[in-house]
């Protein structure tokens, strides 16, 4: 742990560091790759809506059923005729989810599949779900999501500015096409409880994209006034000072949502924990993701092309150029042009002068006098 922290403090003060913005092409290509995959795996294998989005009806069977999934789903299929969903509980009941039947149907079902699993057609809880209830839940998520990217558009404009705006929208959309490509690649199904899941990765993504965002605005505060460090250098030590915090955070978050995933959903067997923890899993990774390899090299970018921005580039570099040109003719060590620079940036500095050597002359010989 004291490593961890002495590796975060150094990161924070710029002693070391890894240069995001210079490889950031390599990053844009990873973040195309895997966004063209999701949009794929949309495509072509679309999203597994459940029942809540188009209407049908839920059985429920007692405790301890010794009937396996395979063969319960067989069961529901031939039963009904439509593709059906099961799912076992962690108390051994399970859960039959079929898609587009009315109550006679259910009432039907219901009888046959008490007699092909040998129970009470009592002990089967059925229940009915239309597909308005659905359609109104997915209708205001779509305008909850709206609301928010437009209000996160405008602050961020606001309390910084409208290229951090731009950046941290496409970094959204990016970890919203990513979440929703895994979900279509996996197969999970989408219940409100995705839609929850979703709309909750957005504020996991936009605080960190604001850390680093607020320390770069920090440390670019009057940057023209300098020939030291170009815009994109700057952005670079940003994400390199928050870089232990983003990954601290976003560890912390997952470990409890992988507890859900791997553990609730996987072990224990409660299916409906796979529907919100899912999204929540992905979301985070690709919110830690995209705040530092997406978002603050798309502000760099967009910086670098203003006039200001290219004109502190070419200085920078000129100055550069002349201390190296300065150093081969001189033989004088890189060193040297550094202590140049904090000497220019430096104020004046203040304390004791140094005081004569004549007034220490006598000091040390007895005052006395001849004898």
């Amino acid at each position: 742990m004291s490593k961890l922290g002495t590796l975060g403090a150094r990161l924070h003060h710029g002693e070391i560091g890894y240069d995001f913005i210079k490889n950031r092409r390599i990053w844009y290509g990873i973040s195309v790759l895997i966004t063209i995959t999701a949009i794929v795996g949309l495509a072509v294998r679309g999203l597994h809506m459940g029942i809540e989005f188009q209407g049908g009806a839920v059985f429920t069977t007692p405790k301890n059923m010794s009937v396996s999934v395979a063969t319960a789903e067989r069961y529901a299929e031939d039963a009904s005729g439509h593709d059906a969903i099961v799912q076992k509980l962690g108390d051994g009941s399970m859960r039959i989810q079929v898609a587009g039947i009315d109550t006679g149907a259910s009432d039907r079902i219901k009888d046959t599949l008490a007699q092909d699993l040998e129970v009470d057609a009592e002990q089967i809880n059925a229940e009915l779900v239309g597909p308005s209830w659905g359609e109104q839940i997915a209708n205001k998520a779509w305008q909850g999501l709206g609301i928010f990217m437009v209000l996160m558009v405008i602050y961020l404009a606001i309390a910084f500015e409208w290229r951090m705006a731009v950046a941290a929208f496409i970094a959204l959309i990016h970890d919203i096409t990513i979440t929703v490509g895994i979900y279509a690649l996996v197969g999970f199904e989408v219940t409100p409880g995705t839609v929850i899941g979703l709309l909750t990765i957005l504020g996991y993504s936009l605080y960190d994209t604001v850390v680093v965002f607020d320390s770069l605005k920090e440390q670019t505060k009057d940057i023209t006034k300098q020939t030291r460090w170009t815009y994109s250098e700057v952005a670079n030590r940003s994400i390199n000072s928050t870089l232990v915090r983003s990954v601290n955070t976003t560890v912390v978050a997952l470990l409890p949502v992988a507890g859900l995933l791997f553990i609730g959903g996987g072990v224990l067997g409660a299916g409906m924990l796979n529907d919100i923890s899912l999204s929540l899993f992905v979301g985070l990774a690709a919110g830690a993701y995209s705040s530092i390899f997406i978002a603050t090299p798309l502000v760099a970018d967009l910086k670098e092309r203003e006039p200001a921005m290219k004109t502190l580039k070419k200085r920078v570099l000129a100055k550069r150029a002349h201390g190296a040109a300065r150093d081969e003719s001189q033989g004088a060590p890189a060193a040297a042009d550094d202590a140049y620079d904090d000497e220019e940036n430096a104020p004046a500095a203040v304390g004791s002068r140094n005081q004569s050597a004549s007034r220490d002359r006598g000091r040390g010989r007895s005052s006395g006098r001849r004898r």
